[in-house]
């Protein structure tokens, strides 16, 4: 890591999403190569996947970890349906036992509902369900040491956290030192006036960044203007970390894409676009010398 600069990550998805030992293995390799500091992993089934292997992967490549997690339909703790939202916190607990058992110390993403197109509005109900839930999972993840991030997505995606003022709020009314705002860029570039707007609104509360382009491809072909957003994160006191997510349908196969809505290739070697990503952070995070 230079001087100065977040810690970086990538989600392991840039690779795909098969997570059998060998999968790992190359997917914590291919992240250390290319030069970061951390990989988010996506939770896997303990029961399928032990952690033990993603734990020695990371510790034979010295890469640290995060995790992360989309609730879906089947398991919304905003369910009314005990036997849903039951399913919903039981998924939060193992994707913090999963955390802990490989050594990370942050739980990310879509945990305050499913992420999917609601066809209706949220109740009330359907937000303190979330809070109750997301409060006794806080209170989980503080004996490991764990923070939980709560990361809104575009309306397409949720009907209850779209932009970073209403998760700041969803934040401080669950109430537990070890939550904090997960911002996504490509969600935010949907929902915000501008992203140094939702940096703001976050405040002190923001932990945690995906930096994903405008159309979610390779950084720095969107609409995103990365240098003005590393220099309002740097006006806001926020160093880090910063993980890279970017998808292609080139990789990760049909049900995956069909699930994130990768219609076309947006690129085809994972690697480079690793590499690339992260030179391309590096230089935008890095300050500009003023001379007088």
């Amino acid at each position: 890591m230079s001087a100065g600069l977040p810690r970086f990550g990538v989600h392991a998805g840039l690779w795909g999403f098969d997570w059998t030992p060998d999968a790992a293995a190359r997917t914590i390799g291919s992240a250390a190569a290319a030069g970061y500091d951390f990989i988010e992993i996506p939770a896997v089934d303990r029961s399928v996947h032990p952690p033990d292997d993603t734990r020695r992967a990371l510790s034979a490549n010295g890469l640290d970890a995060v995790v992360s997690l989309a609730l879906s339909f089947d398991d919304d703790i905003t369910s009314s349906d005990p036997a849903v939202a039951a399913r919903g916190e039981h998924r939060l607990a193992e994707a913090v036992a999963f955390a802990a058992e490989i050594g990370a110390t942050f739980v990310g993403g879509v945990v305050f509902s499913a992420m999917g197109r609601y066809l209706r509005l949220p109740t009330a109900a359907d937000r303190d369900r979330s809070l109750a839930a997301l409060r006794r999972t806080a209170t989980l993840a503080a004996r490991d040491g764990i923070t939980l991030g709560v990361e809104y997505v575009n309306r397409y995606e949720s009907n209850l956290l779209n932009t970073a003022a209403q998760t700041a709020r969803f934040v401080r009314e669950i109430d537990q030192p070890n939550v904090v705002v997960h911002m996504d860029t490509f969600h935010a570039s949907v929902e915000e006036i501008s992203l140094g707007d939702a940096v703001r609104d976050a405040g002190p509360l923001l932990g945690y960044i995906h930096a994903s382009e405008s159309h979610r491809g390779r950084l720095g072909t969107g609409t995103i203007d990365w240098r003005r957003f590393a220099d309002d994160l740097r006006a806001a006191g926020f160093a880090g970390p910063v993980t890279v997510e970017t998808f292609s349908s080139a990789v990760v196969g049909t049900d995956a894409a069909v699930d994130i809505g990768l219609w076309r290739p947006l690129w085809e070697d994972p690697s480079a676009v690793a590499a690339d990503s992260l030179q391309f952070l590096r230089e935008q995070f890095t300050p500009v010398a003023v001379t007088v």
